[in-house]
């Protein structure tokens, strides 16, 4: 095991301002301690929630960012109280660097719920140091929060599994949609969309995707395996469909009316929200009462949570379809991102890219 606990530099790919654009920027990595990894970063997935930080369509945007929360890395180095890890582990990093570990979130393995946290960019450590994402040479971590990919399988399919994947896989646990034979809608085919329709699949679930149009139809079905494809806007097959589902997972990240889907649930129906939106969405009190149904989100998931996706991955052979590209292309992959062009996930090779 090596001593890493000093500073280091890397270069990132940053934002400056909310037009969004990166352009490459040296910067300091944290001071290391001994229950850190150094890790050198092998490629990082493009989540639509990174869209939303760079161009501060949530307000809370500083300035420069260097985005990037679906990393796997080689470790390089480890620290001195570190045992779990290795130089050579393949390693996945997620959303999260820190939390408080002492509220009851922290001390029920749902630190993604502690009001503590620390992202791992747009954000500070608790020494004030400005935290920076996955578009960089190499990131510093505490071990509670890096991951061992499982044998076999690639790195790039890894990465949107440390979000798109546990984002799914989390809800399905936490609410008791496990079991076999349950009937779920999918709503919206992107990069989180097509992990649900993939897990919940492999668990058993009959799976409808729904959509507000049908270009989607053949793949929801012929490649991604969907026993079902609603269009919302039809309301003929809406109308039909009324009362079919266990639960709908809305991965919907802009403003969208929620009655067309609450009238999908059966009774004790589950409306379960993943997507990050800046306008308060709308339904009215008879659209739940009627049904006892209940509307609800979940955010991420737990590092245990993250270990068991994966291991679930891994046993059932699932992987993210991707479209790997370099650090120079990242520009134009958030701009088709904004137009939903992308099919399902974007993963920037950064070990094989040019950085300065």
């Amino acid at each position: 095991m090596g001593s890493i606990e000093s500073e280091r530099t890397t270069i990132g790919w940053a934002a400056r301002d909310p037009s969004g654009i990166l352009s490459p920027f040296p910067f300091n990595l944290r001071n290391t301690g001994p229950e850190d990894l150094y890790v050198k970063v092998l490629c990082c997935g493009i989540c639509h929630s990174d869209l939303h930080q760079i161009k501060n369509d949530l307000g809370q945007s500083n300035y420069p960012m260097v985005p990037g929360h679906e990393v796997v890395g080689e470790v390089l180095e480890v620290g001195s109280d570190v045992t779990e890890f290795r130089a050579g582990d393949v390693v996945g990093v997620g959303l999260l660097v820190q939390c408080c570990r002492n509220c009851h979130p922290c001390k029920s393995d749902m630190e993604q719920y502690c009001n503590k946290k620390i992202w791992n960019y747009n954000d500070v450590y608790t020494d004030g140091k400005p935290t920076q994402g996955g578009f960089a040479g190499e990131v510093v971590v505490d071990k509670k929060f890096v991951v061992k990919i499982p044998e076999g399988m690639d790195a790039e399919q890894a990465a949107p599994l440390l979000c798109a994947g546990v984002t799914i896989y989390s809800p399905l646990n936490h609410f008791g949609l496990k079991n076999s034979g349950l009937r779920g809608g999918i709503l919206g085919l992107g990069g989180v969309g097509h992990m649900g329709v993939k897990i919940a699949k492999a668990m058993g679930h009959h799976v409808t995707v729904i959509s507000s149009s049908n270009k989607k139809r053949e793949e929801a079905l012929e490649h991604l395996g969907a026993d079902g494809y609603l269009m919302s806007s039809d309301e003929e097959q809406m109308k039909a469909a009324a009362d079919s589902l266990d639960y709908i997972i809305d991965t919907v990240p802009v403003f969208h009316p929620l009655e067309p889907y609450l009238s999908l649930l059966k009774l004790d129906g589950k409306l379960i929200l993943l997507g990050v939106i800046n306008t308060p969405l709308q339904f009215v009190s008879p659209m739940v009462m009627l049904g006892r149904k209940v509307i609800t989100g979940s955010f991420i998931g737990s590092m245990k949570e993250t270990k068991e996706m994966l291991d679930f991955c891994k046993e059932k052979g699932l992987t993210s379809q991707i479209e790997v590209i370099k650090m120079d292309y990242i520009n134009t992959a958030f701009e088709r991102l904004a137009k939903n062009d992308v099919r399902y996930r974007f993963v920037v090779d950064v070990a094989g890219s040019k950085l300065d």
